[in-house]
């Protein structure tokens, strides 16, 4: 891992929406307040991938669509890595499970074993790729964050245990879209917000992914598109 803390390291967040079609909400927990990044603020799980991840034996993959748009302006064969952090980190801030019944028949690196221990393997067939950001320059920590969405259906076990959760975040609550931009929340978590709350009633992928870059020269608002939807019949 590189020593400079200001490069820019991949990352994936995860949003949980419960009770989409009725009165959503969506998962949050507030970062504590020595944090380097975003101190205080409220925030959905996330965090950088880590080396172990891009070897990690999904039992189901990302959908094909997903993965056409996270390969675009990007690092090839990445996305694997990418659905396992947003797995991996799921489970390590919130204690929730995003995966199938099944043992491990490879060696399991020590940030899994606890995933590893509950019977399950990780499951990225849920996940929908829906923004992506990168850190503008001069943050004490710079990721590129893409946000993949996941229905609160696909999560094994109690959505309201967190008992398992890491001391990372504090005050994970479950937080209706109507009233979440009362917590303090960063800018692109708004950002995304919007976007979420625009798709609560539509559970197909988006026709776009927006992505945010930010970089020495400018702060560009890109469309990622994937190919076409083939249309039912």
């Amino acid at each position: 891992m590189s020593s400079d803390k200001t490069a820019i390291r991949n990352a994936a967040t995860v949003i949980v929406l419960r009770d989409r079609f009725d009165d959503p909400s969506i998962l949050m927990g507030q970062r504590g307040a020595k944090a380097a990044f975003m101190p205080n603020k409220f925030v959905f799980p996330g965090g950088a991938v880590d080396s172990a991840d891009a070897g990690i034996a999904l039992s189901s993959p990302l959908p094909d669509l997903c993965v056409e748009r996270l390969t675009q302006q990007s690092e090839p064969d990445l996305h694997n890595a990418l659905a396992a952090a947003a797995i991996r980190e799921l489970w390590e801030e919130t204690g929730l499970i995003l995966g199938q019944p099944g043992p491990w028949s490879d060696p399991i690196p020590p940030d899994w074993q606890s995933f590893a221990e509950k019977g399950y393997r990780p499951s990225a067939e849920a996940l929908q790729f829906v923004f992506r950001a990168v850190t503008p320059p001069g943050r004490p920590r710079r990721f590129d964050a893409r946000f993949f969405l996941v229905d609160a259906g696909a999560i094994q076990g109690d959505l309201d245990d967190f008992t398992h959760a890491s001391d990372e975040l504090s005050h994970l609550q479950w937080v209706k879209i109507s009233q979440a931009r009362e917590f303090d929340l960063p800018f692109i978590t708004e950002v995304v917000l919007a976007e979420i709350a625009a798709r609560t009633a539509d559970p197909n992928p988006p026709e776009t992914v927006p992505f945010f870059l930010n970089n020495d020269e400018a702060s560009l608002f890109l469309q990622l598109r994937g190919y076409p939807m083939p249309h039912a019949d």
